[in-house]
Formats: structure tokens, C-alpha cells, sequence
């Protein structure tokens, strides 16, 4: 009992923080109503997109912890999930440690984050529509799979801003975002539950890389002091 509780405390949290970020960290609430669109602020697009990704972060912790507790409900315990097969870009350098992080300029910071974002695009779309087949997954669970495929969509279109706005126009080309397709199709149903997992673990982890980068980068711009990784 108690740890539904907490699940149904933490869902009222993800709700609340939904409203707090305004949706979209490229929303313009202020705009002028004779259809004039207002300037958001450097300082104000950083802001929102850290937001966007501490929450996302925030549903992805909460999504593995469902998913632990769906796993021991099917008998499952210990599901072993093979980091090498999913984790990660693997065709594009994105920085890994903490001095490699610290020592990369300002536009490559950005490039990872956009990379990362749109690495994990068509995997969380596919664990959305994974997870609504299955018979017995939670509501709650399958909520937060819509709201991490719904809000890492919405911080790639604030990266984009926040590049157009720091790099200028064309100041950042990129090639396509790896297609991740291939790695999500099964016919056995213990492989998609284990695939599905293993999206859920590994972009927690990401999660928090890409909160990490950007509030480096927005202390950078900022702050422009003292900007070190914790």
C-alpha cells in the first residue's frame, strides 16, 4: 500500500510539473495578440529547456521504477539488460566523461544534446505503442511513456531555438538522427518486454546527461562563472 502511495504522489508531481513548464520550452505565453510573436530571452529559452529536461529525467526514474514493479508481477526478477546493444549513439562522438564534457566548446555541447534527443525519438514512440499492448501493463506506466515521447519531441523544437539563437542560422548541420527502427522489432513477447526495458533503462541514464549538458551550457552563457559539472 504504501508504495502505491508514493507512485500516485509522484504521478500529482509529474502533473503539477507539467504545468510549471508551460508544455513547451519554445512556448511564447506573452505573445501579442495582434499576432506579433514576442522574443523570449536567451536566459528564459535555457531555462525552460533545463526544466524540460530535469522533468523528463524525472518521468524516465519514474517509468523504470513501474517497470520494476510490472516486471515482479510477471515473476520476473533481474531482467539482465545488455547496455552495449542500446545505450547511446554509437555512429556519432558524444562526449562520455566528465572531463571530456567540461573541456568541449559551447556548439558541440549543443550537438550532443540535439544528437541524444533525437537519438531516443523513434525508440520512445515505439515503447508507447509496445506498452499499450501489453494486458496488464499500468496506467501509469503507459502515461508516462506518452509524456516522455510527447515532451522529448517538444525539447528537440527548443534546442533547435535555443541553436538558431546562440550558433545563428546554419550555424550548426547535422546529419539525420541514426535510425533506431531495426532494433525494436520481435515476434517474442519475453524479448519485447526485455527490449522495451532496456529502452526505459537506457534513457534514464541519457536523461540525465542531457540535463547535465544543458545546464552546463546555459551556466556557461549565463552564469559564465564558475561552470563545472557537479
Amino acid at each position: 500500500m504504501k508504495k502505491t502511495t508514493v507512485l500516485q504522489v509522484c504521478m500529482v508531481f509529474v502533473v503539477c510539473s507539467l504545468q510549471a513548464v508551460i508544455g513547451s520550452p519554445v512556448d511564447c505565453p506573452d505573445q501579442d495578440t495582434a499576432g506579433v510573436s514576442c522574443i523570449i530571452s536567451l536566459e528564459k529559452l535555457l531555462e525552460r529547456a533545463v526544466q524540460h529536461a530535469e522533468l523528463i529525467h524525472h518521468i524516465a526514474e519514474e517509468s523504470k521504477l513501474l517497470f520494476d514493479e510490472m516486471l515482479i508481477s510477471f515473476g520476473v526478477v533481474n531482467l539482465h539488460i545488455s547496455e552495449g546493444t542500446m545505450c547511446s549513439p554509437k555512429t556519432v562522438s558524444v562526449p562520455m566523461s566528465k572531463t571530456e564534457i567540461q573541456q568541449i566548446s559551447d556548439k558541440w555541447l549543443l550537438h550532443s544534446v540535439l544528437i541524444l534527443v533525437q537519438f531516443w525519438i523513434n525508440p520512445l514512440v515505439d515503447v508507447q505503442a509496445s506498452l499499450m499492448n501489453y494486458q496488464n501493463a499500468p496506467s501509469a506506466l503507459v502515461d508516462r511513456s506518452k509524456l516522455m515521447s510527447t515532451k522529448i519531441t517538444s525539447l528537440e523544437q527548443g534546442i533547435l531555438v535555443l541553436i538558431r539563437q546562440i550558433l545563428g542560422e546554419g550555424g550548426l548541420v547535422l546529419e539525420g538522427p541514426e535510425d533506431t527502427s531495426d532494433h525494436f522489432v520481435s515476434s517474442d513477447t519475453f524479448e519485447t518486454v526485455r527490449r522495451d526495458y532496456s529502452v526505459i533503462y537506457c534513457f534514464r541514464k541519457d536523461a540525465h546527461k542531457i540535463q547535465t549538458l544543458l545546464k552546463l551550457l546555459k551556466c556557461r552563457q549565463i552564469d559564465k562563472e564558475n561552470c563545472s559539472l557537479f
